[in-house]
């Protein structure tokens, strides 16, 4: 079987702690919460948050 790796970078603030689990077949995921306050104006130029 080919790995295949995939690479984020996520920018915020962590909501709550990130929660670990290893699944039945060995792999493992990690669940998180984050909050960004990202603000830009839409076609019409109105600010959009």
């Amino acid at each position: 079987m080919n790995h295949l790796q995939n690479r984020v970078q996520l920018i915020g603030n962590l909501g709550k702690d990130v929660e670990f689990k290893e699944l039945e077949n060995g792999n493992a995921i990690a669940r998180v919460t984050i909050a960004t306050k990202e603000i830009y104006k839409n076609a019409q130029g109105e600010k959009q948050v």
